[in-house]
């Protein structure tokens, strides 16, 4: 992957480039594929959802970046769910090398 791409949540801009993940905004923050996880908990009874991208690697996490989403909001942000494919998808990859 070589080109860049970007979604926006609320006042937060995630751009990812294919290896570095970076959050702009908020508590701003920057993960490497080789370096990071991501997990989306959810819908709860409520349609709640919760999604996490941590440091580390799921058996070993690091530090953990938490937002969490009504339902109305995570059905407003399909952007996001496609982004987060995006990456999942660079992840495996980079840990099958």
């Amino acid at each position: 992957m070589n080109d860049e791409i970007t979604t926006t949540v609320g006042g937060e801009l995630f751009s990812f480039d294919g290896r570095v993940l970076e959050v702009f905004g908020g508590s701003g923050a920057r993960f490497h594929v080789r370096h990071m996880h991501i997990r989306v908990k959810g819908p709860d009874r409520k349609g709640n959802r919760t999604m996490e991208i941590c440091h580390g690697r799921p058996e070993v996490p690091g530090n953990r970046h938490i937002w969490r989403y009504s339902a109305k909001e995570w059905d407003e942000l399909p952007d996001l769910a496609r982004f987060l494919e995006t990456v999942q998808a660079a992840i495996d990859s980079a840990a099958a090398r």
